[in-house]
């Protein structure tokens, strides 16, 4: 009768493991994706930061107004793909350039307002203070405009990086040289697109991050031009005026 038990004890199902796996599988399942929160934080920041501007740089746009554009769009997104960014749908997709694209357009006439302002020498100009504002608000913006292209267009956009169904990649990162350094299955996230593009804006050249695309070659390329003839004509126009 003891070696029965026995056999029977040894062959009967452990009711715990199913649940157990189970569970672990739904986790995994609901990490798929990376979090949208630091590419929301960006974008309002873009729409916060227009309120600074002066009125000569706003292209006549009412000052809430912009901020409440990006709040609905990016409201849209959130309830069209609710916690992280894992749905690969054409929508979303295309809402998502859309957010972006006003920002870009706006953001560029501001900046070629400014450009023409200072080669007209205009009454706003002569204020340093508003000149270095004034640039610093459109340089950030524009960082943040292209981190913003450059995250939602190579490999796919996030869900497809995330889900690994997208396009071969258009940006190497160390991380993909050295994969021991980093955790099994990573892929680059905005804010790693938001430190290529502070890189590009700050010394006007690729730093660790290689180009290896036509298209984004030429996005940093129109990157590296914005940031150099704002911050130069900004930098020489305040110096000016300060002496």
């Amino acid at each position: 009768m003891a070696t029965i038990w026995l056999r029977q004890a040894i062959a009967a199902p452990i009711p715990i493991i199913g649940p157990a796996v189970s569970c672990f599988m739904v986790t995994n399942q609901a990490e798929v994706g990376e979090r949208r929160w630091p590419m929301a934080a960006a974008v309002l920041l873009a729409g916060s930061l227009r309120i600074f501007l002066p009125p000569q740089l706003r292209l006549n746009d009412a000052r809430p107004l912009f901020v409440v554009v990006l709040a609905v769009l990016m409201v849209a997104l959130i309830v069209g793909d609710p916690g992280r960014i894992d749905r690969q749908k054409t929508w979303l997709r295309v809402l998502t350039g859309v957010l972006i694209g006003v920002i870009t357009l706006v953001n560029a006439g501001s900046s070629v307002r400014l450009v023409y302002a200072i080669i007209k020498t205009e009454h706003f100009t002569s204020d340093a203070n508003t000149l270095l504002v004034s640039g610093g608000i459109i340089w950030l913006t524009n960082m943040i405009a292209f981190g913003l292209w450059y995250w939602d267009l190579d490999r796919g956009g996030a869900a497809a990086r995330a889900r690994g169904t997208g396009t071969s990649p258009a940006f190497v990162f160390p991380e993909m040289s050295n994969p021991e350094l980093v955790r099994d299955g990573w892929y680059p996230s905005f804010v790693d697109y938001l430190h290529l593009s502070y890189s590009t804006s700050m010394a006007f050249s690729p730093t660790d991050v290689s180009a290896i695309k036509p298209w984004s070659k030429l996005m940093m390329m129109a990157e590296e031009s914005i940031s150099v003839v704002v911050g130069i004509l900004v930098v020489a126009r305040a110096v000016n005026i300060l002496h």
